[in-house]
Order: structure tokens, then sequence, then C-alpha cells
């Protein structure tokens, strides 16, 4: 799986850059018997769903794990070696999250392979997690809807060192451009800076919005922002008619993620409201929902006997960043968080997963498999 380049592709501009490993994973699933369904997902790579079924009446588990991983400029490592190396398995997508969806399909195998297996299994290896989360927002919309059953636990899978992670922060990511007036920069008078009124508007967004955040959650920490991008003008002797930035929100559990861009628009119509040729637009990016730790309570002490069934014995936590789980556990899914292997080497330039957890991972998963479920 980390020999196969899977690059999101709105980082390396390749289309469908999960298909080759969406084929691979279909082939061996196939061979062993597993239900095989491709799932389309709308300027993506279909996902793959593969199903065991044990009977109509049974419960059904659903696992998760994302196919497409970040970039790979300046990685000291052969990004698709998939070298092991002093029990480390080395390469891009290693950590995030070849590693927990490799787990996941050996377990499903071995549980295929047992003895009066009680539940129904699904596997979704999922697309485009990395950037917009599009694969899960089409899965929860148009596929659970017309599958025929729904999962009474669901596993997605995220290197968390086997921590069960039960609660997370939601992120609304967007753009604020600022409309200017284009002149040569010797009658600055004629134009309208973008990058000047840019500067202001940051300060306030700052000093006002930004440092003025006050929300927190116990398991998931406080809620922040950061500007990470910016880019305006076209030459050095032109006064800029656009400059544009890029926020990013982190939001916890209990906030309102839709009210974040109004409450930024109000102060900056507080700079319009004194200044006519103020111009402005927000565009709205992503906006993922916080996993809420009331969205596992009811499954959560089964997970905790799984792990503890195979020596692990670690408490819930929470984590301050997003994944599938917010918009599982928002369709009314019993949902949390929970896979082999640290989060510290997922995105670096050496990116690792030990070997010896993705081991313990199938052994886990397995006996989520296996676990007494309610019907």
């Amino acid at each position: 799986m980390v020999r196969i380049d899977t690059v999101n592709g709105a980082l390396s501009g390749i289309p469908r850059a999960e298909a080759e490993l969406v084929e691979l994973l279909a082939t061996f699933a196939g061979k062993w018997l597993l239900e095989v369904e491709l799932l389309p997902v709308e300027g993506h790579a279909d996902q793959l769903l593969l199903t065991f079924r044990v009977g109509a009446d049974r419960p059904w588990v659903l696992f998760d794990s994302h196919l497409d991983t970040v970039a790979v400029d300046h990685m000291t490592i052969d990004p698709f070696g998939g070298e092991v190396t002093d029990g480390k398995l080395l390469g891009r997508g290693a950590c995030d999250t070849k590693g927990t969806g490799a787990a996941m399909l050996w377990a499903l195998r071995r549980y295929a392979q047992s003895t009066d297996p009680p539940n129904n299994i699904a596997l979704l290896f999922s697309v485009d997690e990395e950037v917009s989360m599009a694969g899960i927002q089409s899965f929860v919309n148009n596929d659970l809807p017309r599958l025929g059953w729904s999962p009474v636990l669901v596993i997605v899978g995220e290197p968390t060192e086997h921590i069960p992670v039960v609660a997370h922060n939601g992120c609304v990511r967007w753009e604020i451009a600022m409309h200017g007036k284009a002149a040569h920069s010797s009658t600055p008078w004629e134009g309208r800076s973008a990058i000047s009124d840019m500067v202001r508007a940051l300060s306030l967004v700052q000093f006002e919005y930004i440092d003025k955040l006050d929300a927190e959650h116990d398991l998931t920490g406080r809620a922040v922002a950061s500007v990470n991008l910016i880019a305006g003008g076209s030459a050095p002797n032109i006064i800029p008619e656009r400059c544009v930035c890029e926020v990013d929100r982190r939001v916890v559990p209990g906030e309102d993620h839709d009210a974040v861009l109004p409450q930024v628009s109000e102060l900056l119509d507080s700079l319009k409201a004194g200044d006519d040729g103020f111009s402005y637009t927000q565009t709205l990016k992503v906006a993922h929902p916080p996993l809420l730790p009331e969205s596992s309570t009811a499954v959560l002490p089964l997970v905790k006997q799984a792990l503890i069934d195979n020596g692990v014995r670690k408490p819930a936590v929470g984590a301050p960043f997003a994944t599938h789980a917010g918009y599982l556990a928002q369709a009314g899914l019993p949902t949390l968080v929970l896979g082999p292997g640290s989060p510290y080497p997922a995105h670096t330039k050496d990116e690792w997963v030990s070997v010896d957890e993705i081991e313990l991972g199938v052994k886990v998963y397995e006996s989520l498999m296996c676990a007494g479920l309610p019907v």
C-alpha cells in the first residue's frame, strides 16, 4: 500500500489519485471472497466498500480508513519505498493512515475465515481525507441511506497508539479576499491597495477575534484560529487590486461552527462602515464538524474491553484535530477514533509506523469484529 503513490490529487495535480490502490485492494478482497463495491465520489477516485455478512439479523460494525496522503516534498526517505528497518515500516502514509487500513483489512480476512463469526462487518477505504473530506461526506449523504443497514459501532482508523479518541475539534477553513483598485505605483492615490486593506483587516481579526477566543472543552483543549496563507499583488510597481488570505479555525465540541464566518464578517463590516471604498468577500473552503464524546458513550465499554483483552489499558481521550468521525457521528452513528501507531511521525519527512503496532492493531480490530454487540 505504501509503495503506491496516493498523494491527494489536490496536492499532486493527479486526478483520481487513489484509484490504483483501490484496484489493488479490491483484487485482494475478491480473492478472499469478500463482497466488493465501488462507491463513486464526484471529482475523485471511487471509494472501496468491503463487506462480510453473516446474517440479516446480526449487527453491523463499520471500519473506515482513508487512502490519500499528504505531499512528499522534502522527505528524507523514499516516500514510496515501503522499506522495513529496525521494526519500522517507512514511507508516506505508513502512519497516516495506511497502517490502520492494512490492519483492518488483515483483521477482516482473519475474521472471515473464523468459525461462527457473530457480526456483519464493513470496511470503507475512503478518499480525499487530507484536503476536503469529500469521500466521507459522499458516503454519509449518498451511500449510507441506500445500503439497507446501519452500523451499531463505527471505528475510524487513525494513529492513536490504540488510545480511544472519543472527542475532537472541528475545523472551519475559509478565504478572505480584499478588493482594491490597480494603479501605477508612482500615482498610488489613483488606486487602492488591497494589501493595505488586508493589513487593517487582519490586525482587527487578530486582536478582536483570534486573541479573544475563549471556548474550551475538557478533552480537546481550547478554540484557536490562525492565518496561514496570504498572497497579493502582481508587480512591484503596481498598486495591488487583490489580496487573499486563508484562515483556519478549530471549533471545540459544543461550539456552533456555522457562526464563525458571520462573527468575522461583523468585524470586517465595522471597517466598511467607516470607509465606503473598503471591499471584501469571504469564501468557505471546509467546515468539518467536531466529534462529541456522547457519540460513543454506549459503545466505549466494549471497545475498552477489546483493548484489555489484548493487553491495552488506556483511558479515552480527546484530540485537537478533525477526522471523518465528526461526519459519521453527525449522521447518528456511534463513532470513535482508534488505531495503531503514534500520531507524531505522521506527515513528517521520515514517516514511519511500528510493525509491532500494526500487528497489535490486527488483533484489536479483530476483537472488535467479534464483540458482543446489541442487535
